[in-house]
């Protein structure tokens, strides 16, 4: 069975296009969203100065091509969810689950992770990641330039 905790969303290059950007906003500036519904019905929606910052972020994200998700940092997330937030398989986030790099529960006989530590294990392997790039430049620039 498929998980559907995390559920990316994107825009059609089509779309991009067509979407204007959110102009830069301002300390003070309001936020309001206006919504037509089907049935011909009208609302505006004031957004909290809070969410501002994240909509900014959103509708950027999406209008650069990338997709997005939209996650709680308390939300459980299962193994095959982590995997796609760490960029590694699942039975690499299960083994990481088992050697205590990464914190879970079990929910019944599911496993189920924090975003928070899914986040922060993230982190910790781009870390490593970004040194091993920086070892493996500076072994190339011996064996180039040293002739080592």
């Amino acid at each position: 069975m498929a998980s559907q905790v995390v559920q990316f969303a994107g825009l059609s290059d089509r779309d991009r296009k067509t979407v204007t950007p959110l102009p830069s906003l301002a300390e003070g500036d309001h936020v309001e969203v206006h919504v037509r519904r089907r049935d011909g019905r009208e609302q505006t929606l004031s957004l909290p100065p809070a969410a501002i910052s994240a909509v900014e972020t959103l509708l950027s994200r999406l209008l650069n091509g990338e997709r997005v998700a939209v996650l709680t940092e308390d939300q459980e997330l299962s193994p095959t969810d982590a995997s796609v937030i760490l960029g590694i398989s699942r039975p690499l986030v299960v083994h990481r689950m088992d050697i205590g790099d990464l914190p879970f529960r079990y929910v019944g006989k599911h496993r189920r992770a924090s975003l928070k530590d899914v986040l922060a294990l993230k982190e910790m392997l781009d870390a490593r990641r970004k040194a091993m790039d920086a070892l493996a430049e500076d072994t190339e620039d011996l064996v180039v330039n040293h002739g080592l």
